[in-house]
């Protein structure tokens, strides 16, 4: 592999299936993090031709926030969570899309968590959504285990100081995409992040439900690594070997 996207949501591309085959002959993988459970189910059919693609069972926070998704929905959530070896994307949402709910969205994911907790398999990855939540996802991740038997990633870290060094000492990885390096607390985030957690991500597509292209795909995830290694004063191809190992290692890719 030369790249792996760690958070994409190619189930929600038009020709996402087309992309992944692509891809996997060009070298690069993916994590797609889904967003319902009905769309993990789908999306496991549809993406089981394509050794490059790992699945994640998900239920966004703003699903849950808009009331897109309900009872019932959590309810499946959990049960995927247990049997499921790559979880994403779940999380939280304090942000204006939704505060409002917080509350209820709290309760869901803990419900989920504790689902995955209580079931642990090898080699289980959550990649999380943590926007002016972060602290409150750490404090479930720790509540209930989960970090003492599954690899847990926040997706574009928003969040302050202290909680990415929390985070840190949780065990946390932290998957990077443009979008956090366009600000100036991302960058200083990926600039003194220690290297062993850093992976890379697009967060794609901007427009859901639309076609996209494995050429942004891989310039997105290009460009992000070229802006690492400079903020980190390293070499951008060692530094790529080195998060692509670890994302495959993840990802038994």
């Amino acid at each position: 592999m030369r790249f792996i996207d760690m958070h994409c949501h190619l189930d929600l591309m038009t020709n996402g299936l087309e992309i992944a085959q692509e891809a996997e002959g060009r070298g690069i993988g993916f994590f797609c993090t889904t967003v319902t459970p009905t769309g993990a189910l789908e999306a496991r059919k549809r993406f089981a031709p394509c050794t490059n693609a790992r699945v994640g069972a998900g239920l966004h926070p703003w699903w849950l926030a808009d009331g897109t998704c309900g009872e019932a929905d959590i309810a499946h959530a959990c049960e995927l969570a247990a049997m499921s070896p790559y979880l994403g994307e779940v999380g939280l949402d304090g942000g204006k899309r939704g505060a409002g709910t917080l509350d209820e969205q709290t309760r869901a994911l803990e419900r989920i968590l504790v689902a995955a907790a209580r079931h642990p398999l090898d080699g289980r990855v959550a990649s999380f959504h943590a926007i002016k939540s972060a602290g409150i996802v750490i404090d479930l991740v720790e509540k209930t285990g989960l970090n003492g038997s599954c690899a847990c990633i926040l997706h574009w870290f928003s969040g302050t100081t202290d909680e990415l060094w929390r985070a840190v000492h949780a065990g946390f990885y932290f998957s990077i995409n443009e979008h956090m390096l366009a600000t100036k607390r991302g960058r200083e985030y990926a600039r003194i992040l220690p290297e062993d957690r850093l992976l890379l991500e697009t967060d794609a597509p901007p427009e859901l439900g639309a076609p996209y292209s494995l050429e942004n795909i891989e310039r997105s995830l290009e460009e992000a690594l070229e802006s690492i290694s400079i903020l980190r004063g390293c070499s951008a191809e060692e530094l790529g070997s080195s998060i692509e190992q670890r994302s495959a290692m993840l990802l038994n890719l």
